[in-house]
């Protein structure tokens, strides 16, 4: 309900009952003549009664009256950083209640304004004082103003003008305030809103979109707001080093701000290793305690230690971009409609059926939308080849014939979770196939046939991700972690380990302890490199890659030699360690002494612009390794020569 006092402002009451609350429609900082002048003198109910509503003052709200009232907050400034550029960007704009009170904590604040519905007379206040403290710092760099989409929708009613009045009295430039819509609810009219923030645009403000992925924000509120940025809401940043799902999630949300000229802030960096990821993800800007934290005053500069981390010239180890088994996807591309028969139809009319389509190996028995039995082709055909059998059951209904447990699931479950189901059921399930459901209802079957066929080909494309024997990473990982260095520019060492007379020692003591050996040099490869910033693959068999970003790299390759010459006799057996290695045959079938099993490692320095792939930097350090190889036992072979 809304009527207009004195003609002055547009009143709307809120609330129910007896007493409704009154507030006024306010711009985003006043909308009166005198900018300074807010209506917070005085919150007024309005009492119901047979003569007509009546103002009267409300005397239930003291604190959060006498807050307004007496402009008792305070701003804060925390600073958002150019990542590329190692600078002071701007600032976000944040409030603070009365020190050294329960609504000190601006959560505490807002939450207790909303309970006595004074959010929006809050809102109004907060960004004034945010405003007038920004101003007298007489910095120069951008402001982040919050404002709800809520308070933002209310500015037709306002004076036009008033804001922008408001913003030159204080000194600032429009051009440098950003309005930042952060999220108060679902409710809000997209048209409403977008309409809103076109009106500010058009004086000169800039729109972001702040907690981007929390709370009700979504894809379509950018898609029809087109802000100038969004902040990545810091659940996603915070370990995202460690958490490749937000990887990707971030990863995707700079795509797409990218491809639609927005630019990106990420919003909770508390890390080291959290900051190294962003800037390996080419996100712009950050935010967050380790960036800086909120302080009364603003920040010109950024502190030096923080130059050091920013100029770091390094890319973080992404964790392997292929899911386990178990994570992959649900068993929707097995569904094949089969037109179902309900439990009245004939057997006749099943066998029909059959016999009209070779292909058709199971029918579905569905009751009003709901899978009740599974009737097989060979079921069928081998009971209708029996002597009287058609002429007994062929009019009655298939019921007779049918699977009467069938199984039935969900198309939501995994494939992985599907095959360990069909396994340890019986082997009629993966003749037949399966019934496929959404919510319960029929969708389509699924055959064991294809069913293998997919565990398979998922089984051959993780394997190009993280070799099965070590769960390192495999192939695919190896080369986009090369080339996303390369296209970095951070100079890199690269290292192909082999290790020698592996064939001869697999081929004496058996393919078991041949993998417990692959396995250990694995192990030890991974203990001795920074997992923050060198990368260990598994090419396969007894081929390993290291890549080094570490500048105690070298040392690190001596100390996996010393450990892995160290550890080697424990593999064999005491006979063969008595004379330091093993006989076995060569390929001719010739008997040949084989020392110890040994690693060679072949060492390339990869500098910008020498190598231009991961293609040549396998070549190079394949040819490296083949030198190395040349060297009696546990060997390093660093190549000096320029590529």
């Amino acid at each position: 309900m809304s009527f207009n006092y004195q003609s002055a402002h547009k009143i709307h009451l809120g609330g129910w009952g007896e007493n409704m609350h009154l507030y006024l429609t306010d711009p985003i900082i006043s909308d009166s003549n005198d900018s300074q002048t807010t209506s917070f003198s005085e919150h007024m109910v309005v009492k119901l009664e047979p003569t007509g509503p009546r103002l009267v003052r409300n005397t239930m709200i003291p604190q959060v009256q006498s807050i307004l009232q007496q402009r008792l907050l305070s701003a804060v400034f925390q600073p958002i950083v150019d990542l590329n550029q190692i600078c002071v960007y701007g600032h976000e704009g944040l409030i603070r209640g009365p020190v050294n009170t329960d609504l000190h904590s601006p959560l505490a604040l807002f939450k207790e304004a909303e309970l006595n519905h004074l959010d929006f007379e809050m809102e109004h206040l907060s960004r004034q004082i945010v405003l007038e403290s920004f101003a007298k710092t007489r910095n120069s760099n951008k402001l982040f103003l919050n404002i709800s989409p809520a308070s933002l929708i209310q500015q037709p009613n306002a004076n036009k003008g008033a804001t922008l009045s408001y913003i030159h009295k204080l000194g600032l430039d429009p051009h440098n305030v950003i309005i930042e819509l952060t999220e108060s609810g679902p409710g809000f009219d997209y048209d409403i809103l977008c309409h809103a923030a076109q009106h500010y645009r058009n004086m000169g403000f800039e729109i972001a979109m702040d907690d981007l992925g929390e709370g009700f924000s979504n894809l379509r509120l950018w898609s029809e707001l087109k802000p100038d940025y969004v902040k990545i809401d810091k659940h996603f940043i915070q370990g995202i080093n460690d958490d490749e799902v937000k990887m990707q999630f971030v990863r995707s949300i700079q795509q797409i701000a990218q491809n639609s000229g927005t630019k990106v802030i990420a919003e909770g960096i508390e890390t080291e290793a959290e900051l190294l990821v962003i800037k390996d993800l080419k996100i712009q800007y950050g935010q967050g305690y380790l960036l800086g934290y909120p302080e009364a005053k603003t920040v010109e500069q950024i502190p030096e230690q923080l130059h050091g981390i920013l100029h770091k010239n390094a890319v973080r180890v992404y964790l392997s971009n292929g899911l386990p088994l178990q994570k992959r996807g649900n068993i929707s591309s097995l569904i094949k409609y089969v037109l179902p028969v309900n439990p009245r139809t004939t057997n006749d009319e099943v066998y029909a059926r059959f016999k009209s389509n070779p292909a058709l190996y199971a029918l579905p028995v569905v009751d009003e939308g709901k899978p009740v039995g599974l009737i097989s082709r060979y079921n069928v055909i081998d009971q209708f080849a029996k002597p009287y059998t058609r002429e007994l059951y062929g009019k009655r209904s298939c019921h007779k014939f049918m699977d009467k447990k069938p199984l039935i699931v969900e198309q939501s479950i995994s494939l992985h979770v599907l095959s360990e189901l069909i396994t340890h059921m019986e082997p009629h399930h993966l003749s037949n196939g399966f019934m496929i459901t959404e919510a319960g209802e029929y969708r389509g079957m699924g055959s064991g046939h294809d069913l293998l066929r997919e565990i398979t080909q998922m089984q051959l494309n993780a394997a190009r991700y993280a070799n099965p024997l070590t769960l390192l990473p495999g192939n695919v990982p190896i080369s986009e972690h090369m080339d996303r260095l390369i296209e970095a520019k951070v100079p890199f060492f690269a290292c192909y380990c082999d290790l020698d007379t592996f064939k001869p020692f697999n081929d004496v003591y058996g393919f078991r302890r041949g993998d417990e050996l692959i396995q250990y040099t694995g192990k030890l490869l991974n203990e001795e490199v920074d997992s923050e910033l060198d990368f260990v693959g598994h090419v396969g068999g007894d081929d390993f890659i290291l890549i080094f970003q570490s500048e105690d790299w070298q040392s690190r390759c001596e100390k996996i030699l010393s450990r892995l010459e160290a550890a080697m006799p424990d593999f064999y057996d005491e006979a063969d360690k008595a004379r330091n290695g093993i006989e076995a045959e060569d390929r001719v079938g010739n008997k040949m002494y084989y020392p110890f099993v040994s690693l060679s490692i072949g060492a390339v320095k990869v500098e910008p612009y020498t190598l231009n792939s991961h293609h040549e930097v396998s070549t190079a350090i394949a040819s490296a390794k083949k030198q190395a190889k040349k060297i009696s036992g546990n060997s390093l072979f660093i190549e000096r020569r320029t590529i």
